[in-house]
């Protein structure tokens, strides 16, 4: 029996916790991952193709289903995204959709995808309701202004921006963790 090969393409400039949500998720469809990490100067990223790969495989090394992990591997892209599901053995693209407003635009570019290599399917994954209105580029903006951006990365990825940004002061304020006793 072969092994279901899942492609999880995006630029995760930064990565959010919503991408790691569908990262985590997308492991229980396929038998191995591949994150593809889109160099796509055009969107003017914030960090370097070499550091989001570096970002994104810290991020990996940290998600909590130990044999997930085992089973990414993370991998930087600069050619046409079905090239690169053949590339890497790909039956299936895994997309993420935030909002109605993602879906026309996903909806559009699965069926160029299906056009270009109708052998590799498309699979769209509802972001879990906690995350559906993280956006990499609301993120950016946040933290641009010295916002604090926890709430939608990783304590490691707040860290980054944060430099990024500032020379590594961050101004936002650590956040609390609320429990019952304070709703």
């Amino acid at each position: 029996m072969s092994k279901r090969i899942g492609l999880y393409p995006g630029t995760f400039d930064p990565i959010t916790n919503g991408h790691a949500d569908i990262i985590l998720r997308a492991t229980k469809l396929v038998d191995h991952l591949v994150i593809g990490v889109a160099r796509n100067a055009g969107k003017g990223p914030l960090f370097s193709t070499d550091e989001r790969v570096a970002i994104v495989k810290a991020e990996i090394a940290h998600l909590p289903d130990a044999a997930a992990r085992k089973r990414i591997t993370v991998t930087p892209f600069d050619t046409l995204l079905m090239n690169f599901a053949v590339e890497n053995g790909a039956a299936v693209i895994i997309r993420g959709l935030r909002a109605v407003s993602d879906f026309e635009y996903e909806f559009q570019m699965a069926g160029m995808n299906s056009r270009l290599n109708p052998t590799v399917e498309t699979v769209f994954l509802m972001a879990s309701d906690r995350f559906q209105f993280i956006s990499s580029r609301f993120v950016k903006e946040i933290g641009a202004l010295g916002g604090d951006v926890s709430h939608f990365v990783s304590p490691r990825v707040a860290v980054r921006i944060a430099e990024r940004f500032n020379g590594g002061k961050s101004k936002a304020k650590p956040r609390k963790r609320l429990s019952l006793i304070h709703i």
